[in-house]
């Protein structure tokens, strides 16, 4: 089996921007995070950026971002002071009133937002008052493409200033396996290279990049105002040789199909070039350059032709030639020679190279057919649509065409449009100094055919994505995906039909068959089918005309609106506090023109006034605490409360603690810093394998009141999350893993902060370790090693690295990070579950699935419908320890029962 080489880029992992040149310096990105998640060449990835205004008055704070053009985003969400601002995608044309409105006024509405060559840009703002917060997060989907011979995730950053807690966490999932795994790119070298962590499995890899404020500034493209570059994950995995892996799971399947241990079809191509005035000056130079270039790449057993055209047709040779070495030299000079006039004749130019591959055919190799142009036909047949028929039906579905448009100034609808109904691509190259290097690397793309005419069938599938292909080439790689009839998985067969080098092949095996497990994987399929099936009807409706046309866009719509995709029929309204513009965030086709040269405005901005459509802001009502609910138990302490109400007020560790009528049970004499931390209260939702039990702690101490801990449990629908109180000297069941062997607990601390005092892993029998503050403890059978400050230990599946203020833990497919908090001169240890297991039999606090829940707005005091059972809740406060800088965040504080669902005693060792 032959070895294949992936190199993941997601472009558009770029750091968020809050910047503004009049407010440079007023306010601090306090923390950014970007999770990704790569699994069966899926990328999800989730950019949380924490910014606050640190001036005396109210500041318009930005949070911009480009992510990769093929990317749909699929959710955006700001929290600002408690209150939850959700963006809805709606179809383009219920959206549109909003940006018309915007332009009568003239405002901002820009719908055009490419960014160079393969990232498009997000930017929205809001209104941030004196010392207050806004957290933003933005999460954008896309299947990779595989080109090559590998995929690549490019992570940009360039976040204008340095920031404090800035994290990339990436995790790659390949059921294939992963042989080979390296990081590259301007961000991995020097003094940046110390901030890069890898860890690899038989089939799991992580990646994470922490740089410190100060490795922010010191890197060859830093400076005061942060890093400018690229961080590249590049790595190798195993391939089926035969039918390639099929991962199924809850009636959805998707199908890559990469053989490699293939003989080459030999080749016949004509290259087309335009050689009209508008091409004068770089363009043509580059052209001669690249094109001497592809020269020197065909193979001996290849035939070719080269033609160019302005008014007229220029051959170099009236027939295809073999690529030998006395053709390819007279082809050379050709090239080199050419020179730009005239207007621009595409019709002629293409039924000649048409022409010229059916005048000569060979049986037994694949004809590919090559154009490029940098601008619109403009002598000959000039109408679009009677070229694009002519050049169909010469074609007759034979071979492929390939248009690549040179420049802006191209009608790249026109080329795209021919070159779908040809079954090729079209690709925009574009002026830069390298040119020629797009150029050239677009045919390598398309230079070695394996197979030709392959058809996918999968008896027992429906709602089939493409199974169709002309050509497959080396590097490439096909994807299908569908339904499985019935989820009968005894019945779905697939199979692959093709021709390759004067035979036909057969690939059929059912080992490739892999059943996922688990809800997230689940989704992810269904959501990968979802995916490339808008993907292809947004080709076809391009391409279609009549009621076929409308049909496909009418599927498209349907489907972007159930999946929340953000597409080219789609809007996403982003609401905002009221009074403030709302902004129409659009989607671009790659055909648009874009209004400057580096930088483009995405969405258009209206007012939010009298728009019924406005999604509801997720924010509650403040009130006084009421009367301790009555189920609660007589252990429960006395509890922070929300800003409203009356009473006395004390105040703690970054927490405002009310005063409230209290059980007669417990007596409060007094009341000191309280340290609370909760994690991932919706501000860090990312990815579903994101830790859904949130963990903070409440120190209140008197000599009746034992010291207790707080735990908040994360929501569906990033709405307020649940918490509970635990009491006195325990220790917990944070995770069991049975299917590795693998336990977590954690131990109280009791005596100093609150958090825990010590977090012990069981691996296995012979395998445990022992976390606290200042030393890791590994105890491998009889053997006990003890290691103090900062350091990288391996044990079997256990990969364990300390750094100053955390402690990365990863066994197979669970990954944690211990951060270490200090607290009066004191430490503690916060986990977090960065990488949940996806075996569904997974239990513990830290594998606790988000809760559900709904307010009884009928009720006189705050109660929650929580599983058909009205509970009694109050409005309480907690820090979130999950990040350095702490913020406080609201939750509604119930006893563990009733957040659980089940007896606290459950979790308690």
């Amino acid at each position: 089996m032959e070895r294949a080489v992936v190199q993941i880029t997601l472009f558009g992992l770029l750091l968020a921007l809050a910047t503004t040149q009049s407010n440079k310096g007023n306010w601090d990105i306090y923390s950014f995070h970007i999770n990704s998640t790569v699994a069966s060449r899926y990328a999800t990835t989730v950019i949380t950026s924490r910014v606050a205004n640190r001036m005396d008055e109210s500041k318009e704070i930005e949070f911009q971002v480009r992510i990769p053009k093929n990317a749909f985003i699929s959710k955006f969400t700001m929290f600002i002071d408690g209150q939850v601002y959700d963006g809805v995608v709606k179809g383009k044309e219920k959206a549109q009133q909003q940006y018309t409105e915007a332009v009568s006024r003239g405002q901002s509405a820009g719908l055009v937002s490419s960014v160079g060559r393969t990232l498009e840009e997000f930017k929205t703002s809001v209104t941030v008052a004196a010392h207050k917060k806004v957290t933003f997060e933005l999460t954008y989907e896309e299947l990779l493409k595989r080109r090559l011979g590998k995929y690549e995730l490019q992570i940009h950053a360039r976040p204008m200033q340095p920031v404090k807690d800035f994290k990339v966490d990436v995790y790659i999932d390949e059921k294939a396996g992963i042989k080979f795994m390296e990081v590259k790119g301007g961000l991995s070298t020097n003094v940046l290279a110390s901030a890069i962590t890898k860890t690899q499995m038989d089939k799991q890899a992580w990646v994470y990049f922490y740089p410190t404020e100060d490795q922010q500034k010191m890197c060859d493209s830093c400076g005061e105002e942060g890093m400018n570059g690229d961080l590249v994950i590049v790595y190798d995995v195993n391939r089926n040789p035969s039918l390639g892996d099929i991962k199924k799971s809850k009636g959805y399947f998707v199908h890559h199909f990469a053989p490699s241990s293939l003989l080459s079809i030999p080749k016949n191509v004509v290259f087309i070039i335009d050689q009209s005035g508008s091409m004068r000056g770089r363009k043509m130079i580059q052209t001669r350059i690249a094109l001497v270039h592809i020269l020197n790449d065909l193979a001996p057993e290849d035939h070719f032709g080269l033609i160019t055209f302005d008014s007229s047709i220029i051959h170099w040779k009236r027939e295809l030639v073999q690529a030998n070495e006395q053709n390819l030299e007279s082809a050379k000079k050709f090239a080199s020679d050419i020179q730009e006039r005239g207007s621009t004749d595409i019709n002629k130019a293409v039924l000649e190279g048409v022409h010229m591959m059916n005048a000569h055919p060979r049986e037994g190799s694949a004809s590919i057919l090559i154009l490029l142009t940098d601008g619109d036909p403009t002598s000959g047949v000039t109408n679009l649509e009677r070229i694009q028929s002519n050049v169909r039906e010469a074609i007759a579905e034979k071979f492929p065409l390939y248009c690549l448009g040179f420049g802006f100034d191209v009608n790249f609808e026109f080329l795209e449009k021919m070159a779908l109904q040809n079954n090729g691509v079209a690709r925009r190259i574009y002026e830069d100094s390298d040119a020629n290097l797009q150029l050239k690397g677009f045919y390598e793309e398309v230079a070695t055919p394996l197979l030709t005419d392959v058809i996918m069938t999968y008896n027992g599938g429906t709602n089939l994505t493409q199974t169709n292909f002309s050509q497959y080439y080396n590097g490439s790689e096909i994807v299908v995906a569908g339904q499985i009839s019935d989820n009968d998985i005894e019945t779905f067969t697939p199979q692959v039909v093709a021709i390759s080098v004067n035979r036909k092949m057969m690939f059929s095996d059912t080992n490739a068959i892999v059943e996922s497990n688990g809800t997230e994987s689940d989704s992810h399929i269904q959501r990968v089918w979802a995916y490339l099936t808008v993907k292809q009807l947004l080709e076809k409706e391009l391409v279609l005309s009549g009621s076929e046309k409308e049909n496909a866009k009418k599927q498209a719509l349907e489907l972007s609106l159930k999946y929340s995709f953000v597409t080219p029929l789609t809007s996403m309204v982003v609401t905002k506090p009221q009074g403030e513009n709302t902004d129409v965030l659009h989607k671009p086709r790659e055909g648009g023109t874009p209004s400057s040269a580096g930088d483009q405005a995405l969405f258009g901005r209206s007012s939010s006034r009298g728009f019924s459509g406005k999604l509801k802001s997720n924010g509650y009502q403040r009130a006084g605490l009421p009367s301790m609910p009555a189920h609660m138990p007589a252990r429960m302490p006395a509890r922070s409360g929300g800003a409203g109400g009356g009473g006395a007020r004390y105040g703690g560790a970054g927490l405002s603690y009310q005063h409230h009528q209290l059980p007669e049970q417990v007596s409060v004499m007094s009341v000191r810093q309280h340290d609370i931390g909760l994690d991932n209260v919706g501000l860090l939702k990312s990815i579903a394998i994101q830790p859904d039990i949130l963990i903070s702690t409440v120190s209140i101490r008197n000599i009746d009141v034992p010291l207790s801990h707080r735990f908040l449990l994360k929501t569906e629908n990033m709405s307020l999350p649940l918490c509970f109180d635990v009491t006195g000297d325990v220790r917990l069941k944070l995770l069991r893993h049975p299917s590795r062997g693998l336990s977590v607990n954690g131990e109280l601390d009791s005596v100093q902060n609150g958090g825990f005092s010590r977090i012990v892993i069981h691996v296995n029998p012979d395998l445990i370790v022992e976390v606290d503050a200042k030393e890791i403890h590994v105890r491998e059978g009889q053997t006990l090693t003890i290691h103090p400050g900062q350091d990288i230990i391996t044990a079997g599946s256990l990969t364990v690295i300390r750094r100053d203020k955390e402690i990365d833990v990863a066994v197979g497919d669970t990954r944690m990070v211990i951060l270490i908090h200090e607290k009066n001169g004191k430490q503690f240890l916060w986990p977090i579950l960065r990488q949940k297991p996806l075996d569904t039999n997974v239990s513990g606090l830290l594998a606790l699935k988000p809760a559900a829940y709904e307010e009884v707005q009928h009720s006189p005091s705050t109660r929650l419908m929580i599983k058909d059972q009205e509970i009694d809740v109050a409005r309480a406060s907690a820090v979130d320890y999950s990040i350095v800088s702490s913020p406080t965040h609201d939750c509604w504080l119930m006893s563990a029962e009733s957040a659980l669902q089940t007896r606290l005693d459950d979790f308690i060792l």
